[in-house]
């Protein structure tokens, strides 16, 4: 009898395997059939760049494709958003995923005959447009996946809700936009999401692979403004000003002590940077009050507390100890928090990328400074994050050009482990939760 048992179980089983393998050929082929299609949308969004909340012709673009295929499509969301839902042939849970759509104040220098010549104005002056952070990538790859999702619809036991999301590098000052405001839009809502998916691509990463970090992957920002103000001199007369000049001086040299004696760099990483400096208009003349601009990213509640807090004790104590006085604003404008991958999530969702990309194609990184705010879509629900390879084969990624810089360089042929990866993880986890 327990032999019997035994036997009729493995029967039963070997239908869910088949129809799993059945699934992932299926993703594969169509996959690989899409992949001169992906370069081609990639190389229109990448010749025809648009900054955050200015992305109309992108998000037109977006929208008829779906529609082609039958989705649900709503336009407009947070400003320029577009969300897709596909309703599969079965019930089960709704798997989000996401693409963003922005490019960057860049001015191009890549020699490939599809680089941007877009020009416009940000924060008042003329600017190149460039897809320097590989979003045009993300959507060639997320419109991929869409089309075939779409095509295995009554195979699928839940639904998708396909998010391309602007302004993820930002918005000028005094707007809204981004991850955070499609979240307050509701875009996790009607129907409700159970879990989300994303990737980036990475520029120094080999193509052909995806790395992954369970927990804190990418760190959470605050952006901050601290303001000094003094007594302004003539520059040859120096004894009768009270410098701002020297004393943002010392208050940079100071803020650098904060990673190296404050945080615990053996448990998580931090960055205090100051990237803009902004005072006086003479060599002659000791101005009466200096800006200064910067960054804080941190990987836990406790650090970013502390960085704040930090900050501003050594700014304004600096500050009074020269006779000048320092405001400081965190968060100025902007504020990310961690990109978080839930820990579960990710080890269950191992083997899908492990099928797909090849077991040793799938790596372990270690955190990145860098942000992004797919976060706020992780602080509703469980998500994962993932990096795909974008760098030529045998590249070194010490001399791969970065990302946000004008030589911005992706290499085209790893697209199709994108799309796989997703469609993969998309159809496992509908399928590990109606089991």
């Amino acid at each position: 009898m327990r032999a019997s048992l035994i036997l009729s179980l493995c029967v039963f089983a070997l239908p869910a395997v088949a129809q799993k393998n059945n699934l992932r050929a299926q993703v594969n082929t169509k996959a690989d059939a899409l992949q001169q299609q992906i370069v081609t949308w990639r190389r229109d969004f990448h010749e025809h760049p648009e900054l955050g909340n200015h992305e109309v012709r992108t998000s037109a673009i977006i929208a008829k494709h779906l529609q082609s295929l039958g989705i649900e499509v709503t336009t407009g969301v947070a400003t320029t958003g577009v969300v897709g839902v596909l309703k599969g042939g079965h019930p089960g849970p709704v798997v989000a995923l996401r693409a963003d759509m922005d490019g960057l104040p860049v001015i191009e220098r890549t020699p490939v005959p599809f680089a941007s010549k877009v020009k416009t104005t940000y924060n008042g002056q003329e600017v190149g447009v460039m897809h320097a952070c590989g979003h045009d990538s993300h959507m060639a790859i997320l419109m991929a996946v869409a089309q075939v999702l779409s095509s295995m619809k009554a195979d699928l036991h839940g639904t998708v809700k396909f998010i391309f999301q602007p302004a993820e590098e930002g918005v000028e000052p005094g707007q809204k936009g981004g991850a955070e405001e499609m979240v307050k839009e509701g875009v996790l809502e009607n129907p409700k999401v159970d879990v989300v998916f994303g990737l980036h691509i990475n520029s120094q990463t080999e193509v052909g692979k995806i790395t992954y970090r369970p927990g804190g992957t990418m760190a959470g920002v605050n952006d901050m403004q601290i303001i000094v103000k003094g007594r302004s001199a003539h520059g040859a007369y120096p004894w009768s000003s009270v410098d701002p000049i020297v004393t943002s001086a010392q208050i940079i040299n100071n803020l650098q002590t904060i990673v190296s004696r404050n945080i615990n760099v053996t448990e998580n990483p931090a960055v205090v940077t100051i990237g803009a400096i902004k005072g006086g208009n003479r060599s002659n003349i000791i101005p009466e009050s200096v800006e200064m601009l910067g960054t804080l990213r941190s990987f836990t509640p406790a650090d970013e507390k502390m960085l704040i807090t930090r900050v501003t004790e050594i700014a304004t104590k600096t500050a009074d100890a020269m006779g000048a006085t320092a405001t400081v604003k965190i968060p100025y404008s902007s504020h990310y928090p961690v990109t978080y991958n839930d820990p579960e999530l990710t080890q269950k969702m191992l083997p899908s990328l492990q099928q797909t990309a090849g077991s040793a194609n799938v790596l372990l990184r270690p955190p990145v400074t860098g942000a992004e705010d797919f976060s706020f879509y992780q602080e509703k629900v469980p998500g994962l994050f993932i990096f795909l390879g974008g760098m030529p084969k045998g590249g070194d990624p010490l001399k791969a050009p970065s990302h946000h810089t004008p030589d911005f360089y992706i290499d085209e042929s790893g697209f199709g482990v994108g799309v796989k990866a997703l469609c993969n993880l998309t159809i496992d986890y509908m399928n590990n939760k109606t089991k």
